[in-house]
């Protein structure tokens, strides 16, 4: 076994009824004046209230207005307000853009120098800020990751933070909190939380303790998913994807993601496609590229999602995997091919240059891709 580092939110809750214990954290952390970092789906549809209602003490500043794939600018906006408030903490309650925003915001908040300037690894020089993260989707696993995804509409993409001080505190994760989330972004986040696992299970970084995460994270996400888009209030189905997709950012966390998130970032920055959705439509075609560099580990997730493999070669087990995973982005409504969004095929070299420079993620890739075979996968993606 190779050394690994398993990185983590200092301290998980989890289950039906987790929310209770925010009032003892806060007062374990000393926090005495938090502010809120959360968005307008999450505020106007109730969820937030579940949390108010369980504060021990006033809330200093609700800041709700975060939009999904948040720009920079953004960002260093409500640190301008957020600065203006005696805050001594913060709870972050929302999806990945509402947490990833909500890690920057806590690492930033004595920080004088510009936001830009800690695009890439380990450039965060401390946190004082405590902070809690209140997952209300089963995708991101933001709540447990030291990464915090901004676009940059400059440069029309998207670029990471990452940093162990954005490892929030305390991750509190309940099924409760996930009942309202609208249809569309239970499939593109629950979509999101599979590729997580799968990426993290064939990253070239996997250790056996990623591997039980991300294998336990497929089964769940795979036969949950489309329980839980079929009907938002099955808690059993909620549960259960809460869970995965918890697992499956605690096995990312520490193995990785690789091409499918590198091909993702260019649609995501360049033509505002969602981060789940953008993923989810280059999920198979990245996989059938990756068969030829680990095909017994897809015999391995054919297991884990009780698929037959018996009298099958390992080649074609591995495409009856990705056959199954398309079957379930069609169950949930994804659409199957990027033509769909509107995207013209003239911008195919414009993203294969864009992916081809996240080499962040490219590197735990289990297949080593060249720009030109980058550009062939968004082509059999239209």
């Amino acid at each position: 076994m190779q050394v690994s580092v398993f990185k983590s939110a200092n301290k998980l809750i989890t289950g039906e009824g987790a929310l209770a214990n925010l009032a003892n954290e806060l007062s374990r952390l000393n926090i005495k004046a938090p502010a809120i970092i959360t968005d307008k789906g999450v505020s106007q549809s109730g969820a937030l209230s579940h949390v108010t209602n369980v504060l021990n003490c006033e809330c200093t500043i609700v800041i709700d207005d975060i939009p999904p794939e948040p720009e920079i600018g953004i960002i260093e906006q409500r640190l301008t307000r957020l600065k203006q408030h005696k805050v001594d903490g913060i709870i972050a309650v929302g999806g990945g853009s509402a947490i990833d925003s909500a890690k920057v915001l806590a690492a930033t908040f004595d920080y004088t120098g510009n936001i830009t300037e800690l695009f890439g690894e380990n450039l965060v020089a401390g946190r004082t800020l405590p902070l809690i993260a209140i997952p209300t989707t089963a995708g991101t696993g933001s709540e447990v990751t030291n990464i915090a995804i901004l676009a940059d509409p400059i440069a029309h993409v998207k670029k990471g933070i990452v940093s162990d001080y954005l490892l929030p505190d305390v991750a509190i994760v309940t099924p409760e909190m996930t009942l309202s989330c609208p249809k569309h972004i239970t499939a593109a986040s629950g979509v999101d939380a599979f590729v997580h696992a799968l990426e993290a299970y064939l990253s070239v970084n996997a250790s056996p303790i990623t591997d039980a995460l991300a294998s336990k994270a497929m089964t769940l996400i795979f036969h949950s998913l489309p329980l839980a888009y079929a009907n938002g209030h099955d808690i059993k189905a909620r549960e259960d994807m809460a869970t995965g997709s918890l697992m499956a950012g605690l096995a990312f966390g520490n193995a990785g993601v690789g091409a499918v998130h590198a091909l993702a970032y260019p649609l995501g920055g360049r033509f505002h496609l969602s981060h789940g959705m953008s993923n989810a439509v280059m999920l198979p075609h990245v996989m059938r590229w990756n068969i030829g560099a680990c095909q017994q580990r897809f015999v391995d997730v054919a297991v884990f999602l009780h698929l037959p493999v018996a009298n099958k070669t390992t080649l074609e087990i591995a495409n009856q995997v990705v056959d199954a995973i398309e079957a379930l982005c069609r169950n949930v409504e994804i659409p199957a091919t990027l033509r769909d969004f509107d995207i013209s095929e003239d911008a195919i070299p414009l993203l294969a240059e864009e992916a081809s420079k996240v080499t962040r993620l490219l590197r735990n890739n289990p297949r080593v891709l060249s720009k030109q075979d980058i550009a062939q996968i968004y082509k059999e993606a239209f």
